[in-house]
């Protein structure tokens, strides 16, 4: 039985809380683990937390979690400028490591984390759990088949408006120390779901906006705003497919969209995230008094979606791809084929990430390498 950690409780804390707990359950394909010990910033709030998310102790010391002998995996879900000092002690400690994503403020500290596990021979995955959507698995199986011939352009933009309010207060997304902001804040998921999809980025042109120039603080002055919520990206695939990436973390009515739009010499393919139990599909083989796009709803023959639901059409939610996610981590540590990405290939994510932010600073195109 595989012992568990959790350092970090809030929004992604709970979603890897509630995966640990229901792993098992939906998945008989592997053992349920053992929910061991829960790490906050003061023990009050660890023991209560211990509790309410099952974890049979907490402490308010994380590297408490990190040297516990019964822990064999840790899940790591602290904001992101704490991420390369407690997975590079994790993975030195020989735990397994399950982190969130992006890896890191800087590309240095992303390439010290993928470094140490390499050295450590543990398994280090990244929460791309995005890509564990069936309807992305079966974008990417008709993509492989060809169905809509050769692809020539992939468009994608991700858009939220968890900061779109031009009175809600500072906070850590906004200081520099947490990276670019929208760019590595969430465009890394869609930078997860073309290299699931498409493969590796090639070459970057990327704008950056801050929409709002500083904001209020808690104690009622202003604070510059030192990150960018908005960006735009141009983009070429190794593969000679063209691409656009259009990120906005200010959009007002937008809460957890990501519209793909794939288009090749055949047909094309559509999808957006808050719709995320179908997909649009547009083939040229079809007649001419039928072509139009078809909606096709995620079933139990779109693999895993069996393992949750015998029937069509009730449709899986965000904690559920962050169940499949979880069942994958645990078939690669028992060294099974496992569809997750790790930090050597977050790290390419990451490098092409800061190639779109150099790309911004220099104003010019930059290669991603």
């Amino acid at each position: 039985m595989v012992g568990v950690g959790l350092i970090g409780t809030g929004f992604m804390g709970k979603c890897h809380a509630i995966a640990w707990n229901a792993v098992g359950t939906v998945f008989p394909d592997v053992d349920k683990p053992k929910l061991v010990h829960l790490g906050e910033v003061n023990d009050e709030l660890a023991r209560r937390k211990a509790g309410e998310f099952g974890f049979a102790k907490g402490s308010g010391d994380w590297r408490a979690v990190v040297n516990d002998p019964e822990v064999d995996v840790v899940s790591l879900t602290t904001p992101n400028q704490f991420h390369p000092e407690m997975a590079i002690a994790i993975l030195e400690a020989g735990k397994h490591l399950w982190c969130e994503k992006p890896m890191a403020p800087s590309f240095a500290e992303a390439e010290a984390m993928a470094k140490a596990a390499r050295a450590s021979g543990k398994v280090a995955g990244l929460g791309y759990n995005y890509i564990q959507n069936p309807a992305i698995r079966h974008i990417g199986a008709l993509l492989e088949e060809k169905i809509i011939g050769d692809v020539n352009l992939v468009r994608v933009e991700m858009d939220e408006d968890f900061m779109a309010d031009p009175e809600a207060l500072f906070f850590w997304k906004h200081e520099a120390s947490s990276g670019y902001g929208a760019l590595d804040d969430f465009a890394v998921h869609p930078l997860s779901l073309i290299k699931a999809l498409f493969g590796r980025v090639s070459r970057v042109m990327c704008d950056m906006v801050k929409p709002y120039a500083d904001r209020k603080t808690a104690s009622g002055t202003r604070r510059a705003v030192e990150t960018y919520d908005i960006a735009s990206v141009l983009m070429h695939l190794e593969n000679g497919v063209a691409g656009t990436l259009l990120v906005n973390r200010s959009a007002w009515g937008r809460k957890g969209r990501i519209a793909i739009q794939i288009f090749g010499s055949k047909g094309s393919i559509l999808y957006d995230q808050e719709r995320m139990n179908e997909f649009q599909l547009y083939l040229t083989a079809d007649r001419p008094t039928e072509q139009g796009y078809r909606t096709i709803l995620v079933a139990p023959h779109h693999k895993p979606y069996d393992s949750f639901l015998p029937a069509p059409g009730h449709g899986l939610g965000f904690n559920d791809l962050k169940m499949i996610e979880c069942r994958e981590l645990l078939m690669r540590i028992a060294g099974k084929p496992a569809r997750i990405i790790d930090f050597d290939e977050g790290l390419e994510i990451e490098r092409t990430v800061h190639a779109m932010a150099r790309s911004f600073q220099e104003q010019r195109w930059v290669d991603v390498r």
